[in-house]
């Protein structure tokens, strides 16, 4: 389907065109406030104290990385939110 997009002026010098920006305040919910809880000790279990070690040291760099993330979205959001005043 063919678009066609026409427009016609009259005057010699065009108007300018209009921009409005607007900052509006970003609102997070509770929850993304809240600390990620901290992980608990590996769990004894029938498996080699070598791959609990790394199963463990993974789902803590993992769990430390989002905490970071959340902790940094937070912060951007309060400065953007006092700088909008």
């Amino acid at each position: 389907m063919p678009l066609v997009v026409a427009s016609c002026q009259s005057d010699d010098k065009p108007a300018l065109p209009v921009v409005i920006s607007k900052t509006v305040p970003v609102s997070l919910p509770p929850e993304a406030r809240k600390e990620a809880p901290k992980l608990t000790a590996p769990v004894d279990r029938d498996r080699l104290p070598d791959q609990v070690l790394i199963d463990w040291s993974s789902d803590r760099i993992a769990r430390n990385v989002g905490e970071y993330r959340r902790a940094a979205c937070v912060a951007a959001v309060d400065a953007h939110n006092a700088g909008a005043r």
